[in-house]
């Protein structure tokens, strides 16, 4: 059964909560980072997302008992990356595989550094992130970016 949740019980493992972005990056890694991280520490969001990305499992599957497969999070940090920057299979194995902070982000911890993605592996799970779940997804974080915004704008006014 495909789990939203990262495996985190591993030694060295940190919560993807406590990964520390470079704030002053210009990169856009850290950026997309940034929000991925927002995105799992808002619950109401997270779950919206979830809805989403469970309705990507192909139908012939049992939820229950099905394969096992790439968890949820990992394939939306991964199909994330891969469609914000425009990077091929090769280019996102190469990152998924030797860049720490994405790997740290994907719930990987020091006990399993060497445990390592194949391109098929990504092939067969990153593409089950459609355009159109892409799109859904969008536009649930779009609309709670909008509510940030306005959250911040509120909380400036009360000064």
């Amino acid at each position: 059964m495909r789990s939203f949740e990262p495996t985190l019980w591993q030694s060295g493992a940190s919560s993807i909560t406590d990964v520390e972005l470079d704030l002053a990056s210009r990169d856009d890694i850290p950026q997309l980072l940034l929000g991925l991280q927002y995105l799992y520490m808002t619950p109401a969001l997270r779950e919206q997302v979830l809805q989403i990305l469970d309705e990507m499992i192909p139908e012939e599957i049992d939820r229950n008992t099905g394969r096992p497969g790439m968890g949820l999070w990992r394939i939306l940090v991964m199909g994330g990356l891969r469609l914000n920057l425009n990077w091929d299979y090769d280019r996102l194995c190469e990152m998924v595989n030797q860049h720490r902070t994405i790997r740290q982000m994907l719930g990987h911890g020091i006990a399993d550094d060497e445990e390592r993605y194949h391109v098929q592996t990504l092939k067969d799970n990153v593409s089950l992130l459609t355009p159109e779940i892409s799109d859904r997804i969008n536009q649930v974080v779009v609309q709670a970016g909008h509510q940030l915004k306005k959250k911040r704008t509120r909380t400036k006014q009360s000064y």
